[in-house]
């Protein structure tokens, strides 16, 4: 049996999410944000604070800070100090923000069903499986 290259596998999985990435990404900046915001839109129900939602999405707290003043300023999203803790910012999807992130995260499901499409029902679910195991 042939030994199994990790780095191999991180490339093509790698490869893979970028290519349906870059295959919605058009219609994603259509929406009037970048992938990236996509991505922060999507986390911020789960991850109300920066600082938490750098560390969900491995992003830099800098880079988090840029993309909440760009996504704000385009009204998808607010920044309220937070009355449990006055010295945080909590983040909160404007309606806008929402239809957004929906309309965006449908693309990239589409996209993404597609690539799926090429393995049989019992394939994906094994993968699903193979992936909820090594998250």
């Amino acid at each position: 049996m042939a030994k199994i290259d990790p780095a191999k596998i991180w490339s093509l999985n790698h490869r893979l999410l970028m290519s349906v990435i870059a295959s919605v990404a058009a219609d994603i900046t259509a929406l009037g944000v970048e992938t990236k915001e996509l991505f922060v839109l999507s986390e911020v129900d789960d991850h109300p604070y920066p600082a938490e939602l750098a560390a969900s999405l491995c992003i830099p707290k800098p880079s988090v800070t840029l993309y909440v003043k760009r996504l704000e300023a385009a009204g998808f999203l607010r920044r309220e100090i937070d009355t449990a803790d006055l010295r945080r910012h909590r983040l909160e999807l404007t309606s806008a923000g929402r239809r957004v992130m929906q309309q965006g995260n449908a693309l990239l499901s589409e996209a993404f069903a597609l690539k799926l499409g090429r393995l049989s029902a019992a394939q994906q679910a094994e993968l699903r499986a193979l992936l909820e195991k090594m998250s």
